[in-house]
C-alpha cells in the first residue's frame, strides 16, 4: 500500500484524537511503520525522536524486548477473562506490587486515565453516601487542572478548549488557585507562593466541608496546562487540610507517576499518603491500555456489606486484562533491576545542563522536574504551537507544544547522543519559528 493511499484511507476512516481533522488537508498525517528505542520510523524510512513518549506513556523505548516477551508469554496461557467472579495471577501480582509501592490497596482497574478518575470520583461520592453523609457530593480541583475528558473527569478539568463546549453536560466543581510558581509575585519564592495558595484552599474547604467530597490534584506538575510546576509543600498542606476537614484527597499520578518527577510517585516528595491514587500512562511502559485506582482500607470497608447496592457496581469489559497486567509487571521489574530512578537523576541533570543553550532564544521559565523539562516562548504568534510542531518534525523530532510551552518528556532510555540530537533539532526549529 502506498503512503498516499494509507493517508487517504486514514483521513476517510479514522477520526483522530484531539485534532481538527480539516487541518490535515494542509498538514498530512504521518504514517508510522515501526518503532525502536526512542525512534519512530515512517513508511518512507524517515525517523523521528519521540521526545514526548507518545503522549507520555512510553518509558523504556519502543520495541522493548523485556516487555514484549512478558506479553508473548502471557498470550500463550490467558489473553483475557472477565474479572467479575474470576481472578488470575497477573492481576493479583500487580495489585500486590502496586500496594507495596503506594501504601494503598484494593486495586480497581480500568483502561485509561480518565476512566480511573471517574472511578475515584464515584468511589469518593459513594463512600460518603454509604457513611450516611449524602450532602458530601461536590468536588474541588486546581485552576488549570486536567484530569481527562469523560464527563466526570472533565468536570474537574479546567482547560477551556476541552471543557467549554460540554459545560451544560458537566457537574459543577470549584477551582482553587494553582500553586504554579510562574504565578508568584516578584521576589516571592515558590514555597511561599505555594503556602499562600494553600491558605486559599483551606479557607474554601473550611467553608464547604459539609458538601465537599474530595479535592483532586495532579502532584508537582500540572502537565496539560503547560507543565505548571510547584513546590511539594502545597501537597503536604493539602493533605493536612483534607484530614482536618474530612475531605478525601485524590492524587492523580496518571501523567507524573512511574518516575516522571524523579521519584516513583510524585506524592513521595511531599511524604503524603492519598485517600485515592490514580495511575495509568506509563504503567505498562506504553504497550497496552491500563489504569488503576488504589485506596485505603477504611474506604474499601465502607463498601463491604451484605447489601449489593452498597458495593461499588462499576465495571469495564477489559478490567484487569492479563496481557496489560503482564506488561505492567515487566515494566515494574525493569525499574527494580536497572536502578532506573538513580539513572534518571543523572540523565535529568545532563538534560537540564544541555538545555542552557536555549537561553539564546526569547524564552522564560526554563524548568524541570525529574524527567519533565519545559520552557515558555515569548511570542504573540497564535500559530506558534502548530508552526513549531511542523518545524520540529522536519528536523526529525516529535515535539508537541502546549500553547507557547515547549516541553520534553522522553523515554528513560534516551542516550546522551540522542539528547544532543533532540536539543539540536529544537534549536533549529526555534530558529525557524521565533
Amino acid at each position: 500500500m502506498s503512503n498516499q493511499d494509507l493517508l487517504k484511507r486514514s483521513q476517510q476512516a479514522v477520526w483522530h484524537p484531539c485534532t481538527q481533522m480539516k487541518s490535515h488537508e494542509q498538514f498530512p498525517l504521518i504514517p508510522i511503520a515501526r518503532g525502536d528505542g526512542v525512534w519512530l520510523y515512517d513508511a518512507a524510512g524517515k525517523r523521528y525522536l519521540d521526545a514526548v513518549s507518545s503522549w507520555w506513556v512510553n518509558l523504556f523505548g519502543h520495541n522493548n524486548s523485556r516487555i514484549k516477551e512478558a506479553i508473548k508469554q502471557q498470550l500463550d496461557t490467558l489473553e483475557h477473562v472477565m474479572l467479575a467472579g474470576f481472578t488470575h495471577q497477573p492481576v493479583v501480582e500487580l495489585s500486590e506490587k502496586l500496594s507495596q509501592l503506594t501504601g494503598l490497596g484494593h486495586a480497581f482497574y480500568a483502561s485509561d486515565g480518565a476512566s480511573a478518575v471517574e472511578v475515584a470520583l464515584k468511589m469518593s461520592f459513594h463512600y460518603w453516601h454509604n457513611k450516611n453523609r449524602p450532602r458530601k457530593s461536590f468536588f474541588a480541583c486546581l485552576h488549570g487542572s486536567y484530569h481527562g475528558e469523560t464527563l466526570g473527569a472533565l468536570s474537574v478539568t479546567d482547560v477551556a478548549i476541552f471543557k467549554d463546549t460540554y459545560a451544560p453536560l458537566l457537574m459543577q466543581s470549584a477551582q482553587m488557585p494553582s500553586p504554579d510558581w510562574r504565578l508568584a509575585e516578584a521576589g516571592e519564592s515558590a514555597q511561599a507562593f505555594a503556602l499562600r495558595c494553600a491558605e486559599a484552599l483551606e479557607q474554601y474547604v473550611s467553608e464547604h466541608q459539609h458538601e465537599l467530597a474530595a479535592f483532586i490534584i495532579e502532584p508537582l506538575v500540572q502537565c496539560a496546562t503547560g507543565m505548571s510546576m510547584y513546590h511539594p509543600v502545597y501537597l503536604r498542606r493539602a493533605r493536612e487540610i483534607c484530614n482536618k476537614y474530612q475531605v478525601h484527597l485524590i492524587v492523580d499520578e496518571i501523567a507524573v507517576g512511574f518516575g516522571r518527577t524523579g521519584t516513583m510517585f510524585a506524592g513521595e516528595q511531599a511524604e503524603i499518603k492519598a485517600d485515592f491514587i490514580c495511575l495509568s500512562k506509563g504503567i505498562t511502559g506504553g504497550y497496552l491500555p491500563l489504569s488503576v485506582v488504589l485506596t485505603k482500607d477504611e474506604i474499601y470497608q465502607a463498601f463491604y456489606d451484605d447489601k449489593v447496592a452498597k458495593g461499588f457496581l462499576h465495571s469495564h469489559s477489559y478490567t484487569g486484562n492479563p496481557l496489560a497486567c503482564s506488561a505492567a509487571l515487566a515494566t515494574l521489574a525493569i525499574f527494580e533491576s536497572d536502578d532506573i530512578l538513580q539513572k534518571n537523576m543523572q540523565k535529568s541533570d545532563l538534560i537540564q545542563t544541555k538545555m542552557q543553550v536555549l537561553n539564546d532564544f526569547p524564552i522564560q521559565h526554563l524548568r524541570h522536574q525529574g524527567m519533565i523539562f519545559a520552557f515558555d516562548i515569548m511570542t504573540k504568534n497564535q500559530q506558534f504551537s502548530k508552526r513549531f510542531y511542523q518545524a520540529a518534525l522536519k528536523q526529525g523530532v516529535l515535539l508537541r507544544p502546549i500553547g507557547n510551552t515547549v516541553y520534553f518528556m522522553p523515554p528513560y532510555t534516551i542516550t546522551e547522543g540522542e539528547i544532543d540530537f533532540m536539543l539540536q533539532a529544537t534549536v533549529k526549529a526555534l530558529q525557524e519559528t521565533t
